[in-house]
């Protein structure tokens, strides 16, 4: 495998292939385990993710690279194997979520801003010995019209630190992911969205212009362009792709190599459904693929529950839901192949 930064990044959004996305927090996976009724522990996490990037079918022909937290790049599985060499072995590439949160943003309430460059340089380097060759920084853009959410101020603030965190990574030899989400959870139409993505995209370029980030060595990840789930609108996947799309083509330069869209607590055929529909009225100048967690885990946690006699109805689960997501990647899936699944 290469290792300039540009041909990291053209694997990663390789024809078909998309990023599995494992980064939860000790917090988030601990809520997830709650509900299939297991206790987060090391061990149960490690079992839980070490039958994933087990799954030979799904890690080989569907997914490139995966979004590990600082836990799982430093863990064993139950063999004594690194986590980290089962990915690599598999083909995909290990990667790592970097950031620290976002939180509240001083004097702009409802507004955050996402903090973690502080050591960020020397932590790179630690990552980049233990075997990550890409990394992840989420900016979080919430949206409240009535109470002036977001600033341009929060916009501005997010761009600027995903900038200095994607000039960082290329500096230690790492591909930077940029996540700039504009979250689903309001009450706003899809074209209050749009318009919010648009502005955000339009800061996020012209501050990894200024930072002299190279762009053919980053992958963008943002979110869909969707009615709010508060709004009681659910957009068509043709609407989705057709924002989507239209935003894209006024903010992302043609010298990115590709798109990894966030599911952003899509259900898991929805999200399916408005990517093959974003692919299906392509050519793009961009890979469009998926950076996906929920929506490629939901299954899979379900199914597994903690026991070691699920292993494999577990590593199922995933095989299907990649084997969707890689189909809508190219623009070939139908909602008739779940009925058959």
């Amino acid at each position: 495998m290469s290792e300039r930064l540009e041909d990291i990044a053209a694997a990663i959004v390789a024809d078909g292939k998309g990023l599995l996305a494992a980064d939860e927090s000790s917090g988030t996976i601990k809520k997830r385990f709650d509900v299939i009724g297991v206790e987060s522990t090391a061990d149960s996490r490690r079992d839980y993710r070490e039958m994933m990037f087990r799954t030979r079918e799904a890690m080989t022909r569907y997914i490139s690279g995966v979004i590990l937290y600082d836990e799982t790049i430093r863990q064993k599985a139950a063999d004594g194997t690194p986590l980290v060499d089962i990915i690599k072995a598999a083909g995909a590439i290990p990667g790592i979520k970097v950031d620290a949160g976002a939180k509240p943003l001083a004097r702009f309430p409802g507004d955050t801003v996402t903090e973690g460059l502080d050591g960020l340089r020397e932590r790179l380097a630690d990552y980049y010995k233990l075997g990550a060759r890409f990394a992840k920084w989420r900016a979080v853009i919430d949206i409240d019209i009535a109470k002036g959410v977001p600033s341009a101020t929060s916009i501005g603030s997010n761009a600027h630190a995903l900038a200095r965190y994607a000039a960082l990574c290329q500096e230690a030899g790492i591909v930077p992911i940029v996540e700039p989400e504009v979250l689903m959870d309001g009450a706003h139409d899809i074209d209050t969205c749009y318009d919010i993505s648009k502005a955000t995209l339009i800061k996020l370029y012209d501050e990894l212009h200024a930072a002299r980030v190279v762009l053919e060595g980053t992958i963008l990840k943002p979110n869909m362009v969707l009615a709010g789930r508060k709004s009681g609108k659910v957009s068509s996947p043709e609407e989705v792709a057709e924002k989507t799309i239209k935003l894209f083509r006024e903010t992302v330069p043609a010298a990115v190599p590709g798109i990894a869209f966030l599911s952003g607590g899509q259900e898991d055929e929805e999200a399916t459904a408005n990517l093959n529909a974003i692919n299906a009225i392509g050519p793009h100048p961009w890979k469009l693929t998926f950076s996906y967690g929920r929506a490629l885990q939901a299954a899979p946690q379900k199914a597994w529950s903690g026991k070691a006699s699920n292993v494999a109805a577990g590593q199922a689960a995933f095989t299907h839901r990649a084997h969707m997501n890689h189909l809508a990647a190219l623009g070939k899936w139908k909602a008739s192949l779940e009925q058959a699944a």
